[in-house]
């Protein structure tokens, strides 16, 4: 049964995803490598046919094709040619976007309030292999624009909302830019939180290890756009290498089935958690984009249906406040992830931030005392009474 694109995202999470699916409710899972060929006929008719589904692991898997339609119909809205394609993981996805459209000479724009990870590897491998990065404060209207070298600047990325301060990027800027392929990662809004395709942005991507597969029980990574677009990345992804495993897609398509209710939750749970420490003594500043106290919350209620799962707050005392908070916790827990079912805290400075030096960490708001929290599941006020009575 095709998803309808007038349904609501409710309807939708649970539609999407099935069309290999037969009369079966869950799709079937594909524990292989590689497929018999018919003849060389048919071998050579799948080594030069673009996704084939049915030849190599590395080409695609209907597993993790029927997880890709999914995403894309999510993030499509019901606009035509739109597709998606999985990697292994978030980085595998940030890493093959970057390499396909980018060469020796290339110049990107990206967000100073970025991913470490994609940090890293902009200044790291990207740099080696000759591609010249420009960071900007994406929070300034029309910074990123401005920050383009006609005919040179090959992509232009930014994240919203970003890790870990919770700052946003205008999507209507971003997609009116010309020239560059734009790209967001919009892994801590998910599909159902906003869709930057529908302002006009190349290409979206998610770790969809988060909240999209929401159990902790997944590493997976996904990029939406254009179909055209979508199969050039494919093209590289298959020398890349970083392929989404099937039984990954598999767990994700479960975890999309449940997205709405979860993000609904989790949502309401956070903005009464970001209210309720915003008023603690011990808590400096909480960053939240349902706060009306947020800088962009006129931004935010223009270009997102759900607030999200993640907030962060200051702890006065630094580090070691930070520590003793960690220990008092009963409800929520210290792991380094997010968008699963239990509430879970992270010291960005030591841990996700870990890499940035002490100029890029001020640069990113990352101080001793910032705690990142990923809102789960729990009662809304056992998870309140948790952290204010810790602190």
């Amino acid at each position: 049964m095709p998803a309808v694109p007038e349904h609501r995202p409710a309807t939708r999470v649970i539609d999407v995803g099935r069309e290999a699916n037969g009369t079966s409710l869950n799709p079937p899972i594909w524990p292989t490598a590689v497929w018999e060929s018919a003849d060389l006929d048919d071998a050579h008719r799948d080594a030069i046919t673009i996704r084939s589904g049915t030849f190599y692991g590395r080409y695609g898997n209907p597993t993790v094709r029927a997880f890709e339609q999914a995403v894309a119909d999510l993030e499509a809205a019901g606009e035509p040619d739109i597709d998606a394609l999985a990697f292994g993981s978030g980085m595998g996805a940030v890493a093959t976007t970057v390499l396909a459209l980018c060469s020796a000479g290339s110049h990107v724009v990206a967000a100073r309030q970025i991913y470490s990870g994609t940090l890293a590897f902009l200044q790291g491998p990207a740099a080696r292999l000759g591609i010249e990065t420009t960071f900007v404060d994406s929070t300034v209207p029309g910074a990123l624009a401005d920050a383009v070298q006609p005919g040179r600047t090959m992509l232009v990325i930014a994240e919203t909302p970003s890790n870990p301060r919770l700052e946003l990027v205008d999507l209507d800027e971003l997609g009116s830019i010309m020239g560059p392929f734009t790209v967001v990662d919009s892994t801590f809004a998910t599909p159902l939180g906003q869709n930057p395709l529908a302002h006009g942005v190349d290409l979206v991507l998610h770790s969809a290890t988060k909240g999209i597969s929401g159990h902790n029980d997944v590493t997976l990574g996904v990029v939406v756009g254009e179909s055209d677009l979508i199969a050039e990345l494919w093209s590289y992804g298959v020398l890349h290498g970083a392929t989404a495993s099937p039984y990954d897609a598999h767990n994700a398509l479960r975890g999309i089935r449940t997205l709405h209710v979860r993000l609904a939750h989790q949502a309401a749970t956070a903005q009464r958690l970001a209210e309720a420490l915003s008023e603690h003594p011990a808590v400096t500043a909480v960053h939240y984009p349902g706060l009306t106290s947020h800088p962009q919350h006129d931004l935010a209620k223009r270009q997102m249906r759900e607030y999200g799962s993640m907030l962060t707050f200051e702890v006065a005392g630094g580090r070691d406040a930070v520590a003793q908070l960690f220990e008092r916790m009963s409800v929520a827990r210290c792991a380094t992830s997010l968008g699963g079912p239990e509430t879970l805290l992270t010291h960005p400075a030591t841990t996700t931030a870990v890499s940035l030096t002490p100029a890029e960490k001020e640069v990113a708001g990352v101080t001793d005392g910032l705690v990142r929290v990923s809102v789960g599941l729990e009662d809304p006020e056992d998870l309140v009474a948790d952290l204010t009575s810790a602190l």
